[in-house]
């Protein structure tokens, strides 16, 4: 990673799916517990909330990025929702994932294209292709 332009570090500690999670510059400090339907307490984050909120955030990015390289003007900031789901697979498991992107001011067709574009633009996308392949499905409102 020399040439990384920035680097995250996450230490887990405890019982991995019931400990604690932080990073090293101190701006996560979570604890991590399984949910409800998973027989866990609920009463802390899950790694599927992180991956869903991480990859929420910077798919909106690339989203931004590609709307001002486009100069495509809108009057208020589009949303992205991504559903990452935990699922059996074989004796193990595996994660699938949903994103829905809502972009205001532009046609229905424009609004795919920008998503589509994003998604191919975004590193969490790019980190994720070939194992988690989301449909991508763009709203207008």
């Amino acid at each position: 990673m020399s040439d990384a332009l920035y680097a995250a570090k996450a230490v887990s500690t405890g019982g991995g799916r019931d400990g604690h999670v932080k990073t090293t510059d101190g701006q996560i400090d979570l604890d991590v517990r399984p949910p409800k339907e998973l027989g866990g307490s609920g009463d802390g984050v899950n790694p599927e909330q992180l991956v869903a909120a991480g990859w929420a955030a910077c798919f909106n990015g690339a989203l931004q990025a590609i709307m001002r390289k486009e100069s495509v003007e809108i009057d208020r900031q589009p949303e992205v929702a991504i559903e990452c789901a935990l699922n059996k697979d074989g004796e193990g498991f595996k994660i699938t994932a949903d994103i829905e992107v809502t972009i205001y001011g532009v046609d229905q067709d424009k609004a795919q294209e920008l998503a589509d574009k994003a998604h191919a633009f975004c590193p969490y996308s790019k980190a994720m292709r070939g194992n988690v392949d989301p449909e991508v499905k763009a709203t207008v409102a």
